[in-house]
């Protein structure tokens, strides 16, 4: 599966956006970067949908661009304007050429999903493999309103029991693309916030 991270060239705060090409061309979340609707037209004609992992406002900025621009289908799991499917847990979503299993892992943010596939793993914010506070493991912050760290943790446990031992590519909402042992990365982020200390100052 080929995955083009599309905000990578970014100098302004933004998520991790990804599209993935193939027979159904795919954004994953679509970020806060200005240039996101031509860094797409660079890599495919046609959008066939978006799909966010959540809706906070660093993940969803530019959707209206990307709609406007290609009109894609949108997947969420909670309501918007623009969204024209919805995703519940246990759900399947295309992307590019693989199927996807949506799994509900809220904490960080109430409508939180993540995306797992026998070979990939789109964390969204629930998990991060490195962030400023833990390189190699680590978790979206619960600091702020709407937030749960013991939602959180129930997330990533989820997350574990669902998530195949072939998945070997992570794509996060921030921090580095990972590619090897990505249940080990996912165990090292649960372990740390099980210890329920602040992420941040809290």
């Amino acid at each position: 599966m080929d995955v083009v991270h599309v905000t990578r060239d970014a100098e302004t705060f933004t998520c991790n956006a990804y599209l993935v090409p193939g027979d159904e061309p795919t954004l994953v979340d679509a970020g806060a970067y200005d240039g996101v609707v031509d860094e797409v037209r660079r890599h495919v004609d046609d959008l066939e949908r978006v799909v966010l992992t959540h809706q906070h406002g660093d993940h969803v900025e530019q959707l209206d661009a990307v709609v406007e621009a290609f009109d894609p289908d949108v997947y969420a799991f909670a309501d918007h304007r623009l969204r024209t499917h919805e995703v519940g847990d246990g759900d399947t979503v295309r992307i590019g050429d693989d199927d996807f299993d949506v799994v509900f892992t809220p904490g960080h943010a109430p409508d939180h999903v993540s995306l797992v596939s026998d070979a990939a793993l789109f964390s969204g914010d629930v998990v991060v493999h490195d962030d400023g506070a833990f390189d190699d493991g680590s978790f979206g912050r619960t600091d702020m309103t709407g937030q749960s760290r013991e939602r959180l943790i129930g997330s990533i446990r989820e997350l574990l029991q669902r998530m195949p031992d072939s998945v070997e590519h992570m794509y996060a909402g921030h921090g580095s693309v990972f590619h090897g042992d990505v249940r080990e990365v996912v165990e090292r982020a649960l372990e740390r916030a099980e210890r329920r200390e602040p992420k941040y100052d809290e």
